[in-house]
């Protein structure tokens, strides 16, 4: 099979005809075999009705229903753990992204041998509300990633490699840093393609400024993890280790002050009376917690049922 289209959904019954009859259309134009999985993420529009009447007249479309709302990750999960094609489509069900960008992003999956092309709505339609914070998160991904050449890691319009997404695990709400994910599983040759924004047509946005504190943290957690999931200890223990000795460097210059003014016979000043004997008590205690940590990480670590588990490309 050459394409599967996954398509996450949440109460798009209006668009779900015009978007299906689109892609299949443009399918049927470049004689492509394929799949559309649509992921309903426990709409309560009806979405899942229309879902059943289109797939009775559409034997390449495909469904899949959430019992309740789960996400845009879990919901593009699920769509990679189904699809078939050699190719694997992303596009959200609002008629936001055009499926005529379908053959391009193919062709340059299979000719240009990218692992991921990912595309860019370099002219949007949104409110500034919504377009100047993914600008900085935008920055900010690319700064922390390395992926420099992305401008919108957030566009719901990409296509991957089937290798890719089948040895990614997509959580949380991890679907906006998949390019991320994906490099940290080996997959580095990231791509970009201009594609077009459409004005919503059918509903309204199912995303609040809440997404945007979500996101930083995820890009935290995404960060860490795939630089010191494997090795906790580097980090923890290095923090700790750094935090223990300033401590330790600052009450060993308390005790060596006092002891000189002491010898000296001069006045000296209490140790509970210097205020960096209370900053180099709270380093030595917060370095030996963080080296415990890490300890601590480090045994889960080796214990994990996955600690060997490697992205291997080809063997001979």
């Amino acid at each position: 099979m050459d394409i599967s289209v996954v398509v996450p959904l949440y109460d798009e019954v209006e668009s779900l005809p015009e978007l299906t009859s689109w892609i299949a259309r443009v399918m049927d134009e470049h004689k492509f075999s394929y799949e559309v999985i649509l992921v309903d993420d426990g709409s309560k529009d009806g979405s899942w009705d229309m879902i059943c009447r289109l797939h009775q007249g559409n034997p390449h479309l495909r469904g899949v229903k959430f019992r309740r709302n789960y996400g845009k990750s879990a919901a593009l999960n699920v769509g990679f753990e189904a699809a078939q094609g050699n190719v694997v489509i992303t596009m959200d069900a609002d008629l936001q992204d055009s499926p005529d960008e379908i053959p391009e992003l193919y062709r340059r999956i299979v000719e240009e041998k990218y692992d991921l092309i990912s595309g860019w709505k370099a002219k949007r339609y949104d409110p500034l509300s919504k377009t100047i914070p993914t600008k900085l998160f935008n920055s900010a991904t690319r700064s922390m990633s390395g992926i420099h050449n992305l401008h919108d890691f957030n566009c719901g319009l990409k296509a991957y490699r089937k290798a890719v997404v089948k040895n990614i695990e997509v959580y949380g709400e991890m679907h906006r840093y998949i390019p991320v994910l994906a490099k940290w599983a080996g997959f580095t040759k990231i791509g970009e393609q201009v594609v077009e924004h459409r004005a919503r047509k059918y509903g309204k946005t199912k995303f609040g400024l809440s997404r945007f504190i979500n996101g930083f943290l995820d890009l935290l957690s995404i960060f860490f993890v795939g630089k010191f999931g494997k090795r906790p200890m580097h980090f923890f223990g290095t923090m700790g280790v750094l935090s223990f000795f300033t401590g330790l460097v600052m009450a060993l210059w308390i005790i060596f002050e006092k002891l000189y003014h002491i010898a000296r016979n001069e006045h000296y000043r209490d140790t509970t009376d210097n205020p960096l004997f209370y900053i180099a008590l709270v380093a030595i205690i917060l370095g030996s917690q963080l080296f415990l940590t890490g300890f601590v990480a480090e045994l889960v670590s080796r214990n994990s049922s996955d600690r060997n588990n490697y992205q291997i490309e080809e063997t001979v």
